[in-house]
C-alpha cells in the first residue's frame, strides 16, 4: 500500500521519519526521495539480515539513514541514543516480509520445509520449536485460539501433544502435516491453507508481537511532533483491533486526530498483483497541537 503510505504519511523535505519495520526498505526507499538530503530517516528492524539487505538496496542513499537494530517497542530509547526527541512521522508495516517468509531456514512458512524457528531476531531465546514441544495441551490450545483464532484449536493441540510423545516436532513440514491431520477432512481444503492460523499463532507468540505492538504505538504517538503522522499497515484482525483501539483512545484524550475513520484496504489491482496484500488494513492519524 505504498500510495496510501505516501498520501497519509506525507513525508516532506527536511523531516525526521521513522520506519519502525524496515524490512528490505521498500517503503524507506521512496520516503528517502521525499525527505531529501536535508531529511533524516531512522530505519528500525529486529532482524539483522533484513537490515543488511536494506543497506544493499539503498546503496549510496544509505548514508542518509540511521540503521537501528532493535525492537520497535523500545522506540523511545532507540531515538534517545540518537539524540532525537521528536519526529514528524512513524510507519509500521506489521507482520513478516516476503524476504523472511521465502527463506526456509527461518521457519515461517509451511510452503517449504525448514527448521521450526519463526524468530524475527534469531538471537532471541524462545523459538517455535520450544513452544510447540514444551507447552502443555491447554497452553497450546489457548495460544492457537488467542493468537490465531483457530477454530480447531483443541483438536490441533491434542494431536500435537500426542505426536511429540513419539518424536520432537522439529520442522515446518511436520507441524503443517499434524495440523492438517487434526482438522476434520471436509474442512482441510478451504480458501486458506489449513495450517495458516496455527503458523500465525505460533509466530505471534514467539515474537510477542501483539504485546510489543501495544507498547510501540503508545511510544510512537508520544514521540510525534504536533502535525506529525503515524501510519500502520496490519495484516490480521488482532493487530488491526489493537491499532484501532489505541488510535481511538488517543483521540479521546485529544492527542490524535484520526485520518482514516475506517481502515483502507488495497485496491483490486494491487491485491491481484500482490496477493499477500489482500488481508492488509491501513490506518493513519495525526498528532494534534500547533505545528512549530
Amino acid at each position: 500500500m505504498l500510495q496510501e503510505v505516501l498520501e497519509y504519511l506525507d513525508p516532506k523535505p527536511g523531516e525526521v521519519i521513522v520506519d519502525a519495520t524496515l524490512g528490505t526498505a521498500g517503503h524507506s526507499e521512496v520516503i528517502l526521495e521525499k525527505i531529501g538530503s536535508s531529511g533524516t530517516l531512522i530505519a528500525v528492524d529486529r532482524d539483522p539480515e533484513s537490515l543488511e539487505a536494506a543497506r544493499q538496496r539503498l546503496g549510496d542513499r544509505a548514508g542518509k539513514v540511521h540503521f537501528v537494530r532493535g525492537n520497535f517497542s523500545e522506540l523511545d530509547q532507540l531515538l534517545k541514543e540518537l539524540n532525537i526527541d521528536k519526529v514528524d512521522g512513524v510507519l509500521f508495516d506489521l507482520g513478516i516480509s516476503s524476504f523472511q517468509l521465502e527463506n526456509p531456514e527461518r521457519g515461517f512458512s509451511f510452503q517449504a520445509e525448514g527448521p521450526l524457528d519463526m524468530r524475527l531476531d534469531r538471537e532471541s531465546y524462545i523459538s517455535a520449536y520450544d513452544l510447540v514441544n514444551n507447552l502443555n495441551e491447554d497452553e497450546i490450545s489457548n495460544m492457537l485460539w488467542t493468537f490465531g483464532e483457530e477454530r480447531w484449536h483443541n483438536r490441533i493441540a491434542r494431536r500435537l501433544v500426542e505426536e511429540r510423545k513419539e518424536h520432537p516436532i522439529a520442522t515446518t513440514a511436520q507441524l503443517s502435516d499434524i495440523v492438517i491431520k487434526a482438522i476434520p477432512a471436509r474442512f482441510r481444503h478451504g480458501r486458506m491453507h489449513a495450517a495458516t492460523r496455527t503458523f500465525q499463532a505460533v509466530r505471534i507468540a514467539v515474537n510477542r508481537e501483539l504485546e510489543v505492538l501495544e507498547t510501540a504505538l503508545r511510544k510512537a504517538i508520544n514521540l510525534l511532533s504536533p502535525g506529525g503522522r503515524i501510519c500502520v499497515i496490519a495484516f490480521h484482525s488482532l493487530e488491526d483491533r489493537i491499532v484501532k483501539l489505541n488510535f481511538r483512545a488517543a483521540a479521546q484524550e485529544g492527542s490524535l486526530s484520526i485520518l482514516t475513520p475506517k481502515p483502507l484496504v488495497p485496491a483490486a489491482e494491487e491485491a491481484k498483483r500482490n496477493p499477500s496484500s489482500r488481508s492488509s488494513k491501513f490506518r493513519a492519524a495525526e498528532k494534534t497541537g500547533q505545528k512549530p
